[in-house]
């Protein structure tokens, strides 16, 4: 099974997550990459600028592999798009191997996927029914920045008690962007407001991939491949790249216990269709714990786990 989605924090184009986690996805399939910059805000009255900015940041990167075949391009809000451009866009975040969303503002960005959905396809909810079809058919979406927390369950701001609803690709998870050492005591009790979903703090340059499937006893299931990212080199941007200074992908239960989960970790979470079961494992170093009480789980692996329930 292939991930379906891929959320992350980053501060240039590091090569693993660009790379491994979406070009080669791309070039394995149609090799096309749409970019959706929605969320980005209007400067000066100017809807355009930062959309333009914000491609430009992922175009140079995707550029080297023209060569191999890939197909990288934006589709930027506008609020004098027509019917046709519209149409043209459903078409293109149908089709795309990989769709990418962009930075900026989420909830920007959320506003302006319901208001193409209401505008031109008579339905606020169309852009999130698109993505969740793409995830049935095991294509990819990433989301960097703002497009990691719309892709959660809720947005980051519901912490504060603001309004927060996702596409939620990335189920029960909610994340916390440019993560750092320092802030782990307010994410600490932020965590503890949100005791319904996992909160993880995603440092740059790091990430979280979800696979999902069904047991054969019919349950829900979701993989959470964790990526720590050190492949961004350039000795200039070094303190903005957490990642490079130790930091991991930090995530506080709603008592307050601490895993910070190191490159190659991973989580199981199994949940029945009716959500009275719920319960996960942590992959790491080779072994199996229990979610819950963080012990070492008799169990040899993720699969063992998922042919048992």
């Amino acid at each position: 099974m292939n991930p379906t989605v891929l959320v992350y924090s980053s501060h240039q184009r590091c090569h693993r997550l660009h790379h491994d986690h979406i070009v080669r996805r791309a070039l394995a399939g149609n090799r096309r990459i749409l970019f959706v910059a929605m969320a980005e805000t209007a400067q000066n009255g100017d809807e355009m600028v930062r959309q333009v900015e914000s491609w430009e940041s992922f175009r140079w990167y995707f550029e080297q592999f023209r060569g191999q075949g890939l197909e990288a391009s934006p589709f930027y809000y506008s609020s004098g798009l027509k019917q046709g451009d519209v149409d043209l866009f459903w078409k293109l975040l149908w089709e795309s191997e990989v769709v990418v969303l962009g930075g900026g503002g989420s909830a920007n960005g959320m506003a302006r996927f319901t208001d193409l959905g209401a505008r031109f396809a008579g339905d606020a909810g169309k852009f999130a029914k698109v993505l969740h079809e793409r995830q049935a058919r095991g294509m990819l979406t990433a989301g960097y920045s703002a497009g990691a927390d719309q892709l959660c369950s809720y947005l980051f701001r519901r912490t504060e008690n603001l309004p927060c609803d996702a596409f939620g690709l990335l189920r029960d998870t909610m994340i916390s962007l440019h993560h750092e050492l320092a802030f782990r005591d307010s994410l600490r009790e932020k965590a503890r407001r949100v005791p319904d979903v996992m909160l993880f703090g995603v440092p740059n340059d790091s990430g979280l991939e979800g696979t999902l499937g069904t047991t054969p006893a019919g349950n829900r299931f979701q993989i959470i491949d964790f990526i720590i990212d050190n492949s961004w080199d350039k000795p200039e941007d070094q303190w903005h790249v957490r990642t490079r200074n130790g930091a991991l992908i930090d995530h506080f239960y709603p008592d307050g216990r601490l895993w910070a989960f190191r490159d190659g970790h991973a989580l199981l979470r199994i949940t029945s269709q009716d959500r009275r079961y719920d319960e996960a494992w942590i992959a790491a170093d080779g072994r199996i714990f229990h979610y819950g009480s963080q012990q070492a789980a008799p169990v040899g692996s993720f699969g063992e786990i998922i042919g048992s329930h």
